[in-house]
């Protein structure tokens, strides 16, 4: 019997992705979304279809989770009621998941849920590990209290893997797909001062990873799923501009974003550089470590 993953966020820009590799290597899926069953299939493939967390008990089989569910951190300003709503699609789902789980005889052994580096809170330029220290910030609240709902998986003794993700790259979306358009009119430039670095990783490197720690019977805790080797983001402006042969003359100020985003400006403006330690020990190899490749492969 094949084994049944339980997932949210599939339909997302690493869901879908992810959802037909898992079937490709055997896997039987059930996707929680929103979206309508043919839509869901359409991005995900032949996959089962739940529409509602109180649909979970009546799985038949649920051997592994993988939770990658929430709303875009970077979709809208950062107002009070948008804070809500990045809780909620993150922390409360969560929680509400678990609870259903717990009301079944039969409960997954695994449980991968998403978090990101945001966890770490602003750095500059500090390497951090998994065991770095965090900064009293809205997006550190957000990621380890949607962690600390993940744990409560072991309660019935799952093991637990936590990708604490970064910046991820695609060719059909994602931060990517937002910046090509200026880039490509000759229109990109650094962010700020450009100092900021941005720990990014290929979305093939974080299906991957993904995918290692559902199997790895070793991988449990928080792993930084980010390239060996980030980048400061005038560094990532000029290697985009190299791969679309086109210059790179027009920073946006800082107080420019702030003023136009907010809070939400240190997304951009603030960077970590998030180190993949814990994967590198245990010997995971990236498909795209060098910048300049994965651009490439993007565009």
């Amino acid at each position: 019997m094949s084994q049944h993953i339980l997932v949210t966020g599939g339909t997302g820009f690493i869901g879908q992705r992810l959802c037909p590799e898992l079937i490709a290597k055997g896997y039987t899926l059930t996707v929680l979304s929103r979206q309508g069953e043919a839509d869901v299939k359409a991005r995900c493939g032949r996959v089962d279809v739940i529409g509602q967390l109180q649909q979970i008990p009546q799985i038949p089989r649920i051997d592994a989770v993988i939770n990658l569910a929430g709303e875009g951190i970077a979709e809208a300003r950062w107002t009070d009621k948008r804070k809500q709503e990045l809780r909620d699609s993150r922390i409360a789902l969560t929680r509400e998941m678990i609870d259903q789980i717990m009301t079944r005889d039969q409960k997954p052994n695994v449980f991968v849920s998403g978090s990101a580096v945001g966890y770490y809170g602003s750095h500059g330029g500090e390497p951090l590990d998994e065991d770095a220290p965090a900064k009293d910030e809205f997006t550190h609240h957000l990621c380890a209290d949607w962690e600390a709902e993940a744990l409560r998986a072991g309660q019935w003794n799952a093991r637990i893997a936590l990708s604490r993700t970064g910046v991820v790259l695609g060719p059909d979306g994602g931060v990517l797909g937002r910046m090509l358009l200026p880039f490509k009119l000759g229109l990109g430039g650094r962010l700020g001062d450009g100092q900021q670095y941005m720990p990014w990783i290929h979305r093939e490197d974080v299906v991957r990873a993904l995918i290692w720690m559902l199997e790895s019977e070793d991988a449990s805790g928080a792993y930084n799923v980010v390239s060996p080797h980030p980048v400061r983001n005038i560094d990532f402006t000029h290697a985009l501009g190299r791969v679309l042969r086109r210059p790179t003359l027009f920073p946006v100020p800082a107080f420019a974003l702030k003023t136009a985003l907010g809070e939400m400006s240190t997304l951009l403006l603030d960077g970590q550089r998030a180190m993949p330690e814990k994967l590198q020990q245990a010997g995971f190899e990236f498909s795209y470590p060098e910048l300049q490749h994965a651009l490439r492969a993007c565009v």
